[in-house]
């Protein structure tokens, strides 16, 4: 999938938008649909069903009936497709799409001359009742028989299309063998001693985030102040991740040239990413320090990076058991909590070897030979929510 910036113009903005309250209007129907009937027990409708069915509600709804045919249609083939994954174990049951956040719609069938060049930088790509829409031509496309038009949170526009996945990075085929150990402080230290960390926001842009955060909450639900409000913060969350995901790119492409196995740590992110804040009965407790702890997790992109490396070197990945990896000298593999002096520290109470607390957990990691297991090449570690439609399968 080869992904494109749009620069469409202020009235072919407002088309898109429209193809995409009717993509979004569509899929949850279907969604209450399918679960309507799964709640008497009996057999939804298929494709053909429905397709027939948006035929008529065209005919009755003059909203729809002005908005293109191939889009909606579109929606229901995708939505059939999401509920193939479902039943063939791959993804999560289809969930409604919402307003502001799952805006796109996609189009196939698409004709080379459907997608032409102007400039070096400069492209056009026809989307139906829109025309001929601009994007910026960033990198070497290849022809596709489908394209995805999306909008993120922050009002870019971006189109998608639907290419074969380059193949895997070729083993050096030198032996080399290194451990992965992920952190907050530190994103990823490996056994070579490197330390690694993914670029965050910058000083100046945490601290206009804090500052538009608290007069977001001050604002009223449904104002127009609320709304740019929450546009401008997801402009400065929308910079920090493409930093994030520009970095795994990077960091996951450098670990499969370099390196014939990976090991990193069998991390359960899911788990250790939950909410303290428990029930009324049962109300958690250091609920604002768990709230960081999970937003330095996720901000480091420990889970994109196993799976980006994953895909990259396929059955060259293995993933070891966490347990006692950070409190383990690797040079006289004695365990000690107390060995671990602070959060960069690490201190062997048994043998006095002293270094990088998460440098050790990464040698840890790459000799653990006996308890290491070979991830799934091309199994994805956490399935998807099905909300949007699933490009793989149209090859």
């Amino acid at each position: 999938m080869t992904r494109f910036r749009l620069t469409p113009t202020a009235t072919q903005e407002q088309l898109l938008l429209t193809h995409c309250a009717h993509a979004r209007y569509v899929w949850n129907l279907a969604v209450e649909q399918q679960s309507w009937w799964t709640r008497r027990r009996g057999k939804a409708p298929n494709f053909a069903q429905q397709s027939r069915q948006l035929t008529e509600a065209r005919a009755e709804v003059e909203w729809l009936r002005a908005g293109s045919v191939t889009v909606q249609q579109q929606a229901l083939r995708d939505f059939d497709q999401a509920m193939r994954n479902f039943f063939g174990g791959t993804h999560r049951k289809p969930t409604w799409r919402k307003a502001g956040q799952h805006e796109g719609f996609r189009i196939v069938a698409v004709s080379p001359e459907h997608v032409r060049r102007l400039s070096r930088n400069v492209g056009e790509v026809f989307v139906p009742k829109v025309g001929w829409v601009r994007f910026r031509w960033s990198r070497p496309a290849a022809s596709a028989k489908s394209y995805r038009v999306t909008r993120d949170r922050s009002g870019r526009w971006h189109v998608a299309f639907a290419t074969m996945l380059p193949g895997p990075v070729m083993a050096p085929g030198t032996g080399e063998m290194v451990g992965v150990d992920r952190g907050v402080a530190v994103s990823t230290a490996l056994s070579t001693g490197e330390l690694l960390r993914c670029p965050g926001l910058r000083p100046k842009e945490a601290e206009r985030l804090l500052r538009l955060q608290r007069r977001l909450a001050k604002a009223k639900r449904g104002s127009n102040r609320r709304a740019g409000l929450k546009l401008r913060i997801a402009k400065i969350k929308g910079a920090q991740s493409d930093r994030r995901k520009d970095w795994v790119e990077k960091t996951s492409t450098d670990l499969a040239r370099r390196f014939d196995v990976i090991r990193f740590e069998d991390l359960r992110i899911d788990d250790m990413t939950k909410s303290a804040k428990g029930t009324v009965e049962k109300p958690g407790v250091n609920v604002r320090q768990k709230a960081g702890l999970n937003r330095g997790i996720l901000s480091n992109g420990w889970g994109l990076l196993l799976q980006r490396t994953i895909d990259k070197a396929p059955g060259r990945v293995e993933l070891v058991n966490p347990a006692y990896t950070s409190q383990t000298c690797n040079r006289c593999k004695a365990v000690d909590a107390k060995s671990r002096k602070s959060q960069a520290h690490f201190a062997c109470t048994t043998c006095g070897h002293r270094d990088h607390a998460d440098v050790n957990a990464a040698r840890n990691i790459a000799t653990a030979a006996g308890h290491a297991v070979a991830a799934r090449g091309g199994v994805r570690l956490r399935e998807p929510a099905n909300r949007e439609p699933q490009l793989a399968a149209l090859a």
